[in-house]
């Protein structure tokens, strides 16, 4: 590998990754977590009263997501270099009795205000890029309406744009499928406080992501609203009516999807990575991905306060099959770093990426063959045989996590150049700065242990 301190030098629209020439080692500095800070900016907006949100992620999904609650009359405060938002709660329901509203790509705000806007009183319509008018929502929209709400898809399609027509929403019982997203669940349960009869929604299928359904049940009960739901077989959920949200100060921890590069890093040179602030009792699945990387054979250690994984001496891992439906945001962290292992990766169980960003098995099969690698791709998922890294220029779609997995293939292979790196503002603008920061301290980080 080449000798550099930095791990890349860019232009505004490619970002060529240097191979480092030692191990990447420190402690990563990891922005708050994408999935609590939507959760907790929606939550503290139908609260009463006031919240204080600290550690909280300032990046596309959630600006999307606070900027639409502003525009609903709810008023919040943004200190991005405190890391902190100031949301004054709108008790149930939101001050604006119409509004158009833009969210990007942004998944989780699409999803969660689609239901939570069917608690107020007027018409709004919420839009996003043309992907975003791609990517399926019809089954909330369902529950939505069994549930005595008005919600329509403009182009009736099943997708966005989505108008909601709203007059309080009577709650009651409904179902829904369990096999293309979480959010459509995560929606149902942050609004369903406020519905008159409470709500109970039942999973038909196999659910996935179940860990995102974890982290949703903690933020509510976090803001005093209980949640019945059973982890050992996940087929019913229920919110009991008469409760409410109930403003207060909440610390976000790190992002342990954003933390998977990071492991990775250290995993695939030798290194030692610790993340501070994201360890035992945190209800982020994705911190998961930190036990595949053990199966690959490095070391790991997850204590209350941190979680650190040290990787092989000779930076050679071992190929697995691993079923990853529940930590499937990880999925192409894992992808980028097979070229490395000894024997053949096969991913599984996660059919529901390709209706993402993009389509994140397609997508990664595509640029894993760029890189010379031999690729069977079938419906949930691939198995990558590892070969030489070629190099080549690697196509992101628009997707922050191929822009991020990919760049740690480029800290071992050299010739790697991300295409359009801007797009990790979606969720961690300043991911390549911390990157270099991390990989530059690589050779006085901490020693080794044994």
């Amino acid at each position: 590998m080449t000798s550099s301190s930095d791990v890349a030098g860019t232009t505004p629209d490619v970002r060529e990754m240097i191979p480092v020439d030692g191990p990447v080692s420190g402690v990563a500095r990891v922005p708050g977590s994408k999935s609590i800070t939507n959760r907790a900016l929606l939550v503290a907006a139908l609260a009463s009263g006031r919240t204080e949100l600290t550690g909280a992620l300032f990046s596309d999904d959630t600006r999307y997501m606070a900027a639409a609650l502003g525009e609903l009359g709810i008023a919040i405060e943004s200190d991005v270099a405190g890391e902190r938002f100031i949301v004054t709660g709108g008790d149930g329901t939101f001050p604006a009795t119409e509004a158009d509203l833009f969210v990007g790509n942004s998944g989780t705000t699409m999803r969660f205000l689609t239901a939570a806007l069917t608690l107020g009183h007027g018409v709004f319509r919420i839009d996003g890029v043309p992907r975003m008018r791609q990517r399926p929502i019809a089954p909330l929209l369902a529950a939505l309406n069994a549930l005595g709400g008005d919600v329509a898809s403009e182009a009736g399609n099943g997708c966005p744009p989505v108008t909601v027509r709203a007059d309080e929403l009577r709650g009651g019982w409904t179902a829904m499928a369990g096999d293309q997203s979480s959010q459509f669940f995560t929606g149902l349960l942050l609004a369903a406080p406020y519905a008159r009869e409470g709500v109970t929604v039942d999973v038909a299928g196999e659910l996935v992501s179940k860990p995102y359904l974890v982290i949703t049940a903690q933020v509510m009960r976090d803001f005093g609203v209980e949640v019945t739901l059973d982890e050992r077989d996940w087929r019913t959920f229920a919110v009991p009516p008469g409760q409410r949200y109930a403003g207060r100060s909440y610390r976000i921890e790190p992002d342990a999807s954003n933390a998977s590069y990071f492991f990775a890093a250290a995993a695939v040179t030798g290194g030692t990575v610790r993340v501070e602030g994201l360890g035992r009792g945190s209800a982020q699945g994705d911190l998961g991905f930190a036990r595949v990387l053990e199966r690959m054979g490095a070391t790991v250690s997850i204590t209350k306060a941190f979680t650190e994984v040290t990787g092989p001496a000779d930076g050679r891992l071992r190929g697995i099959d691993v079923d990853m439906n529940a930590i499937s945001d990880t999925a192409q962290t894992l992808a980028a770093i097979t070229p490395f292992a000894t024997g053949p990766t096969t991913i599984r169980g996660v059919a529901h990426n390709r209706v993402k960003e993009t389509d994140r098995i397609g997508a990664v099969a595509t640029e894993l063959h760029k890189l010379g690698q031999r690729v069977d791709e079938f419906a949930d998922g691939m198995a990558i045989h590892p070969a030489p890294v070629t190099p080549a220029d690697i196509a992101t779609y628009d997707d922050h996590r191929m822009a991020m997995s990919f760049a740690i293939t480029g800290l071992r292979a050299p010739g790697v150049r991300i295409l359009d790196p801007g797009c990790v503002a979606k969720t961690f603008p300043d991911f390549f700065d911390r990157l270099a920061e991390l990989a530059g301290a690589g050779k006085n980080g901490p020693a080794r242990r044994g």
